[in-house]
C-alpha cells in the first residue's frame, strides 16, 4: 500500500511540476535584449554589403549577402547608425578618388534604398575622400567624419567632419577639420562624459593610435602611440562599439595579415589583448557595429497561449493564409479557428531572453515580420528568420497588466493592429498606438 500511495505521490508531483512548466512565467527574461548589427564589405566583393547580425557581438551570422549595391562607384567602409525617424541609415567610401560620399537608408536593415552621393567639395576628382563613419554628439547634433587627402591615395590623409544642417539628412556643412596632424586616417570618435575618444590609424606606423579632446575640433592629446596596447601594425579601421555590461568593444582590420581582431576596455584608456573575430576573420572587411537593446524586464508566460488585444478584448491574434490578424473568437468558435489563435510561447530564436511564437496546428511555423507585416512562416534556421520571429516583453504600453512585444532585430518598432491587420509599426506616442500595441496573455483558446 506505501508503494501505491508512493506512485501516486510521484505522479501527482509530476503533473504538478509538468504544469508549472507551462503554466508559470517565463524563467529566462532577463531585461533588455541587445543586438548587434554588422555592416560590412568583404574580401570578394567592394561594390556589395553584407549584412551581419550578433546577440554578444562576438559570434556574428550572414543575415543578408548582396543586402546593398550603390547605383555606381563602391561600397567600401559602410557605417550604418539609426536616425531620430526610424530608419537606419548608411554612409560609405564611394571610390578609390574624388570627393563624394555615399548615403542611403533601410527600414529593415535588409533592404537600402539609394539616397545620394553628397560632395564634400574638398579635394576635387584627384584627392581621395576615404572612411565615413557617423558620430552623434550629446547635444544632438549628427555628424559624418572622414579622412580626406588633396593628392589622391599616395596623399597625406587627416580627418574632416561635416554636420548635419537638416532633420532629413540631405543637407550638409563644407567640410572642417578636426585638427588631427597630417598622414591620419580611418578615425573613428566616441563621446563619454565630456571628453572626444579618437580611434584612428597612423599611416606611417601603420598602428592604431587613440587621441583625446574636449571639443571635436581638437586640440587633441594623443593618449596611445606605437604599440601602446601590444596589438602589433598593420592594422586599420578601428571602430567602437559599447557592450550591454557597460564595456567597449574596439574592432580592426588586421589588414597585412588578412585578419580581423576585437578588443576589450572597460574605460577606452587600456585594452586587452585582442581576439581574433570568430566566423569572420578573414571575410569582412573595415565595418561597423551598432548596438540596440529591445524589451525591458517583462516576463511573458510561457508554453502554448493566446494573445487577446487589450482595445477588442473579444479579438485574439490569429493566422488566416499565413498572415496575422486580430479577429473575433471565443470558445464557441471552432476548433480550428481557435487552434489559428494558438501559439506555444517559447525562448526567442534569436535570444533567449525574448520570445517566439510556433503555431501549435503548424509545428515548425512561427509568426515573424516580412517587409513590416506579421507572416506565419516555416522556420528555415537563417539568421534573418529566427530575428525576424523574435519579440522581446515590455510592460504593456496601454497599462492594466498588458504585455506589448518589441522586435528584437528591430528594436523600437512594437507589434500592433491596424485594420485589424497585425503588423510591426515603429512607436508612436498616442493613446491609439499604446492600445493596439498591447496585448493580454491568456490561457489557450485551444
Amino acid at each position: 500500500m506505501r508503494t501505491c500511495r508512493g506512485v501516486r505521490r510521484t505522479i501527482v508531483a509530476l503533473l504538478v511540476a509538468v504544469a508549472a512548466a507551462v503554466f508559470a512565467p517565463a524563467a529566462h527574461a532577463a531585461g533588455p535584449a541587445p543586438h548587434y548589427l554588422m555592416t560590412a564589405f568583404t574580401n570578394s566583393s567592394e561594390s556589395n554589403m553584407y549584412v551581419y547580425d550578433s546577440a554578444n557581438a562576438a559570434s556574428f551570422a550572414l543575415v543578408r549577402a548582396n543586402a546593398y549595391t550603390p547605383p555606381s562607384g563602391l561600397i567600401r567602409d559602410p557605417s550604418v547608425m539609426r536616425h531620430t525617424d526610424g530608419y537606419y541609415y548608411l554612409v560609405h567610401t564611394t571610390n578609390w578618388t574624388g570627393d563624394t560620399i555615399g548615403f542611403a537608408r533601410s527600414a529593415d536593415t535588409v533592404s537600402w534604398t539609394f539616397l545620394r552621393n553628397v560632395t564634400v567639395g574638398l579635394n576635387g576628382a584627384t584627392g581621395s575622400t576615404w572612411a565615413p563613419e557617423w558620430f552623434k554628439d550629446s547635444d544632438g547634433s549628427i555628424h559624418v567624419i572622414f579622412s580626406a587627402s588633396t593628392t589622391g591615395t599616395a596623399g597625406q590623409f587627416r580627418p574632416y567632419r561635416i554636420t548635419a544642417t537638416n532633420s532629413a539628412l540631405s543637407s550638409w556643412s563644407t567640410p572642417v577639420a578636426l585638427g588631427i596632424p597630417a598622414n591620419y586616417i580611418d578615425s573613428f570618435v566616441v563621446k563619454t562624459g565630456s571628453t572626444y575618444h579618437n580611434f584612428l590609424k597612423n599611416e606611417t606606423t601603420k598602428y592604431i593610435e587613440h587621441a583625446t579632446a574636449t571639443s571635436l575640433t581638437g586640440p587633441w592629446t594623443f593618449t596611445g602611440t606605437g604599440n601602446w596596447a601590444g596589438w602589433g601594425s598593420g592594422l586599420e579601421g578601428p571602430a567602437l562599439t559599447q557592450l550591454a555590461d557597460g564595456r567597449w568593444r574596439l574592432y580592426f582590420d588586421n589588414y597585412s595579415g588578412g585578419r580581423y581582431y576585437y578588443a576589450d576596455s572597460s574605460n577606452l584608456a587600456s585594452f586587452g589583448a585582442k581576439v581574433e573575430l570568430a566566423g569572420l576573420s578573414g571575410t569582412a572587411r573595415h565595418f561597423t557595429v551598432l548596438r540596440e537593446d529591445a524589451g525591458d524586464t517583462t516576463a511573458v508566460p510561457t508554453g502554448n497561449r493566446s494573445l487577446r488585444s487589450a482595445n477588442f478584448p473579444d479579438r485574439y491574434v490569429r493566422h488566416r493564409s499565413q498572415l496575422a490578424y486580430i479577429d473575433p473568437l471565443s470558445a464557441s468558435s471552432s476548433l480550428a479557428d481557435r487552434q489559428s489563435a494558438t501559439f506555444t510561447v517559447g525562448a526567442g530564436l534569436a535570444h533567449s531572453g525574448c520570445y517566439s511564437f510556433q503555431s501549435v496546428n503548424q509545428p515548425g511555423y512561427y509568426l515573424r515580420h516580412y517587409n513590416l507585416r506579421l507572416t506565419l512562416q516555416r522556420d528555415d534556421g537563417s539568421a534573418i528568420f529566427k530575428g525576424d520571429a523574435t519579440f522581446c516583453g515590455r510592460a504593456g504600453l496601454a497599462g492594466g497588466g498588458t504585455t506589448s512585444f518589441e522586435s528584437y532585430n528591430l528594436p523600437g518598432r512594437y507589434l500592433r493592429h491596424y485594420n485589424y491587420e497585425m503588423r510591426l509599426d515603429l512607436r508612436a506616442t498616442t493613446s491609439v498606438f499604446a492600445s493596439d500595441a498591447s496585448f493580454t496573455v491568456t490561457t489557450p483558446l485551444a
